[in-house]
């Protein structure tokens, strides 16, 4: 029975993408319903799917399905980041706003509703912290589709996304899911050392500080030397890339995240980094695309698994702790917290000309909406409940399931009619600009 539900799992990862295209639902919306499926049928005896008894596995999926999502996301993106350009800079306002704006914001508001329904404290915060970031997984479908390799010569422009939304939406994920881990930190002290006087300047100094900048600079290393390897070596016959092996782009995951925790940074911020570099070391080749699309691969694999036993468990008593609380924060969080959150960090005017960096106000409403929450919040709620025991972790797993559950479902069934009317409002805005 196993080999054959593996099986069919497999078939599905690799028909659903073309089966559900066009219709009005998402690949992960249909993956989790057939893990429902599954999971009501009959268990083998004393096998359990109850998280805490599956901790380590759980942190180590999870964690593996992000990472390849991370690499998949720095590898796509076209737009350069120039350190020293002020208009590069600029070109990433979106980005920036959001991490740096809608975020935190989201991680404040949820912990205080969570605080204010009697949730303790730092279980709040965890909550918060977890349900925060925008997932590089199972928000592919509004993220841009991969790396454009076009060869260029001297002198040409560099390639750049020209939609401002799958753009915000794919950089956001690639860095919030590292930037959220210092709040997961920040929960566990709390937990384990008392108050935050105790604590708040070893963990600004360090977790919120110094691990970032650690996990920053790690990426960037490995990205370049890895592009010297795969672009740069001055024989041929010796480069990666000219051998077309995208196995690389795993190697690259595992020596980014490696040598990042080694040090002490953080892994996953130093994954998107070096995908990142690596892209923009040689921003032409065709070997780009070959590594995406292997990575791709493996991340609906990963995915099709997570989700899976998410709709396994949910038919197995993953919400049999959720109670009217769970149901508030997902609602609240979905239609009201990062939708709101969203568009405060991105208000502004927009420049409506052929170079324009920013939003119009239909993208800003379509970009803030589509906060998806997935695979990222089962490993941050995975790995600090097993570094600290947290009052009422059963509650909290239960209740992220339903946020995730939710999130798939709502997300899943809006995605394509929003990107439909959001392309209708662009052709219309073009025409009324042509006509002008």
């Amino acid at each position: 029975m196993t080999w054959l539900l593996g099986g069919v799992a497999l078939l599905l990862a690799v028909f659903l993408p073309t089966l559900v295209r066009s219709v009005p639902i998402s690949t992960p919306l249909v993956l989790l319903g057939v893990g429902v499926l599954f999971g009501l049928m009959p268990l083998p005896e004393g096998f359990s799917l109850d998280p805490a008894m599956h901790n380590t596995f759980l942190v180590h999926a999870a964690e593996a399905t992000v990472l390849v999502a991370l690499m998949g996301v720095g590898l796509a993106l076209d737009r350069p980041l120039r350190l020293r350009h002020g208009s590069s800079w600029r070109a990433w306002a979106a980005t920036w706003r959001l991490l740096g704006v809608a975020m935190p914001l989201c991680i404040a508001a949820v912990a205080l509703l969570g605080w204010g329904m009697g949730i303790a404290a730092p279980t709040a915060l965890l909550l918060g912290a977890a349900l925060a970031p925008t997932d590089p997984v199972l928000a592919s479908d509004v993220q841009v589709a991969g790396p454009e390799t076009q060869e260029m010569g001297v002198g040409d422009e560099e390639i750049d996304e020209s939609d401002e939304v799958r753009f915000a939406l794919t950089s956001e994920a690639g860095l919030n899911d590292g930037l959220a881990f210092p709040f997961i930190y920040a929960a566990i002290a709390w937990t384990m050392e008392g108050a935050p006087s105790h604590w708040a300047l070893k963990w600004i100094g360090w977790d919120l500080i110094g691990k970032v900048a650690i996990g920053a600079v790690a990426g960037a290393l490995v990205g370049w030397v890895l592009g010297k390897l795969f672009f740069r070596l001055p024989h041929k016959q010796y480069r990666l890339a000219d051998a077309g092996e995208p196995l690389a782009a795993l190697a690259a995951i595992m020596a980014a995240y490696g040598l990042t925790e080694v040090v002490g940074g953080y892994g996953f911020l130093a994954v998107f980094v070096c995908g990142l570099v690596l892209r923009a070391s040689e921003r032409g080749h065709s070997y780009h695309a070959e590594m995406h699309s292997f990575i791709e691969r493996l991340e609906q694999i990963l995915t099709l698994l997570m989700l899976l036993l998410l709709g396994a468990s949910a038919t197995n008593g993953l919400l049999a702790h959720a109670d009217w609380r769970s149901v508030v924060i997902a609602l609240v969080l979905i239609f009201l917290i990062r939708p709101a959150s969203g568009w405060i960090s991105l208000a502004g005017r927009r420049d409506d000309t052929d170079r324009a960096v920013g939003l119009t106000s239909q993208e800003r409403w379509v970009t803030a909406f589509f906060g998806v929450r997935g695979i990222g919040t089962v490993f941050y709620v995975a790995y600090a409940t097993g570094k600290a025991s947290f009052d009422g972790a059963e509650w909290l797993w239960s209740t992220v399931a339903v946020v995730m559950i939710a999130s798939v479902v709502v997300h899943g069934i809006a995605v394509t009619p929003a990107m439909n009317w959001l392309e209708r409002h662009r052709t219309n805005h073009r025409r009324a600009l042509a006509d002008a």
